[in-house]
């Protein structure tokens, strides 16, 4: 009886509200999942030729930088006011302006990752016949995967929160539910639309990150990290402890910014 009054109690946590209104939150919750999925593979899929390109040099890194920095400031309801003349009140004006602010982490991470690329192994592999096309799929990629991946889960944390914000045109997944609570501050639905928000952004995160475990084996190898953490100073000679010091082999790798 308790649990049945919850809803007319306004109780922040109500079994009842979930059991009622179960197809509403799945519903929501899955709007949130696509919007969030959709805008970050565009993202990523922008980024990536933006990386390419302020790779070139410093005269298209600067446009290029700077440009998805100024767009990352842009406050959202501003953001979406400029962009509602040409997409109307859709789904795809949420899904543009959350691309438009993925940019400046994507960017950043994927250009840090391919930058920290020994280039040993760019000498390595142009000497065995690799041509440009062949020695960045091949080569710089994958060895800028944790770069890439740690860009990609902070843009996806951040697409999941930026999505409720898309509430305002009516798509934005959770966020309508918190929306159409606070008016009458329905506690119990403010309450359980956050939480699987919240629970949202942790899944992601784990989910890339155990991808990115995946992908990059090479990371967990004892020693790895040991041989990175010398990268760039000076070891001593394997011959005895008190041999001559020789440079390391491979270069320090670039610190990954987070945009």
């Amino acid at each position: 009886m308790a649990e049945q009054n919850c809803l007319v109690t306004n109780d922040w946590i109500c079994g009842e509200y979930l059991r009622s209104r179960s197809q509403e939150l799945t519903d929501a919750t899955l709007q949130h999942i696509g919007i969030t999925v959709v805008s970050v593979l565009i993202g990523l899929a922008v980024a990536f030729p933006l990386a390419l390109l302020a790779r070139r040099g410093r005269r298209f890194a600067g446009p290029v930088l700077g440009l998805t920095t100024v767009l990352y400031t842009v406050p959202s309801l501003a953001m979406f006011s400029l962009l509602l003349p040409l997409f109307g009140l859709s789904a795809a004006l949420v899904v543009t302006g959350l691309v438009l602010y993925s940019l400046t982490i994507l960017v950043r991470n994927i250009l840090a990752g391919l930058e920290a690329v020994p280039e040993e192994a760019r000498d390595a592999a142009r000497g065995m016949g690799y041509g440009p096309g062949r020695l960045l799929w091949e080569v710089e990629l994958p060895l800028a995967l944790p770069a890439v991946m740690a860009g990609l889960r902070i843009a996806t944390v951040s697409t999941v929160a930026l999505t409720t914000v898309g509430s305002l045109v009516g798509k934005g997944g959770l966020g309508n539910l918190i929306e159409d609570a606070l008016p009458s501050f329905f506690k119990a639905q403010v309450l359980a639309a956050s939480v699987l928000c919240v629970l949202l952004a942790m899944a992601a995160d784990l989910l890339l990150l155990g991808l990115q475990r995946l992908l990059t084996p090479w990371t967990r190898i004892p020693g790895t990290s040991r041989t990175a953490g010398t990268a760039g100073g000076r070891r001593t000679d394997p011959d005895g402890p008190d041999g001559p010091d020789e440079p390391a082999g491979l270069p320090a790798p670039a610190k990954v910014e987070a945009g």
